[in-house]
C-alpha cells in the first residue's frame, strides 16, 4: 500500500526492519524528534544527519509516501491530531455509554492503524505458504494462545491439516514433530515471550517455514521468522495495548483464512460443506 495518508509514526515502526542502515538513521531521528521535522527542509535534515538527501527520499518512499513533503504533511497530521483525540483515555467519571464508545473507538483505531501498515507482499507469501503447507500449526502463549485456538477453529474448515494447543508442553512436543514442508504460525504481541521464542527455535531446527504476527518490528520474533506480519495498537490507562492488538490479530487471521479458502476453490468448499453437515446434525 503506497498512499500519502496519515499514520506516519506507526508506518515507520512497522517498516523499520525493511530499512537500510542509513534509512534507519532517518527513522530513529524522526521517531525521537517528530515535531522538529515538520519545520525542517530535506537539505537541513541531510546536513544534520550527515547523509545524502536521496537517502531521506528513499526512506519516505519505502514507508509509503511520494516524497519528503508528503511525508511531513502526514507526520504533521499525526502530531496536530494526536491519537488521544480519537483514542480517548477512559476517565473515572465517564458513564457506561461513554466508556463503551471509547472502547469501540479504540478497537476501530487499532484495525485502521493495522490496515495502514499492511504489507501486500508479505501477506501474499503468507497465503501461499498456508495453501501449500502439508500441515499448519498455530502457536501462542497466554492471551495469544486463545488467538491461536481461534485460528485453529477457523482454518480447520479449509481442509488443510491444522493444529493448536493451549498447554506449552504439548506445544513443544508438537513443534518437535513438524517437518520441512509444514508451516508454523506464531502469535505474540510483544514478540519477546521466552516460551514463544523457544518454540520458534524448535521448529526452525526442523527446517520448518515460519510466520510471525506481532506488534514490534524490532522484536526477536519478527526478526527471526521467515514472514513477519504486524499489528498496531495503543495503550491506555485501563487497557494494555496487548488487549487491543488481539482484534488486529484476529482480523489478520480472518483475512488469511478467506484468501486461503478462495485459493483452494472446490477443495475449500468441499471441506466447509462437510463441517457444516456434521454440525447441523448436532442441532437436530
Amino acid at each position: 500500500m503506497t498512499t500519502d495518508n496519515p499514520y506516519c509514526l506507526a508506518k515507520i515502526k512497522t517498516h523499520y526492519t525493511f530499512l537500510s542502515d542509513k534509512e534507519k538513521i532517518v527513522a530513529d531521528f524522526v521517531l525521537e524528534n517528530p515535531k522538529e521535522i515538520i519545520h525542517t527542509t530535506i537539505n537541513e535534515m541531510a546536513e544534520d544527519l550527515k547523509i545524502a538527501e536521496s537517502t531521506i527520499f528513499r526512506f519516505c518512499k519505502k514507508i509509503g509516501f511520494k516524497g519528503f513533503q508528503a511525508f511531513k504533511i502526514a507526520l504533521a497530521a499525526d502530531i496536530v491530531t494526536p491519537i488521544t483525540d480519537i483514542h480517548e483515555n477512559i476517565k473515572e467519571e465517564d458513564d457506561y455509554r461513554t466508556i463503551t464508545e471509547k472502547v469501540f473507538r479504540s478497537n476501530i483505531k487499532t484495525l485502521e492503524d493495522t490496515l495502514q501498515v499492511f504489507h501486500g507482499e508479505a501477506f501474499h507469501q503468507t497465503v501461499q505458504s498456508v495453501t501449500e503447507a502439508n500441515r499448519v500449526e498455530f502457536f501462542g502463549v497466554g492471551g495469544s494462545a486463545i488467538i491461536a485456538m481461534d485460528a485453529y477453529h477457523k482454518f480447520i474448515r479449509t481442509g488443510i491439516p491444522v493444529n493448536a494447543n493451549l498447554d506449552i508442553h504439548i506445544q513443544l512436543m508438537s513443534a518437535s514433530q513438524l517437518k520441512e514442508n509444514d508451516l508454523a504460525i506464531f502469535i505474540s504481541h510483544s514478540g519477546s515471550t521466552n516460551d514463544t521464542l523457544e518454540l520458534l527455535k524448535v521448529v526452525k531446527a526442523n527446517g520448518v517455514k515460519t510466520i510471525g504476527i506481532t506488534s514490534y518490528m524490532k522484536s526477536p520474533l519478527s526478526q527471526a521468522v521467515d514472514i513477519p506480519l504486524y499489528t498496531v495498537s495503543e495503550e491506555t490507562e485501563y487497557r494494555a495495548e496487548a488487549l487491543s492488538s488481539r482484534y488486529a490479530q484476529l482480523s489478520i487471521l480472518d483475512a488469511i483464512y478467506v484468501n486461503v479458502m478462495l485459493a483452494r476453490k472446490d477443495k475449500g468448499k468441499e471441506s466447509l460443506q462437510k463441517i457444516r453437515k456434521v454440525i447441523s446434525i448436532q442441532k437436530i
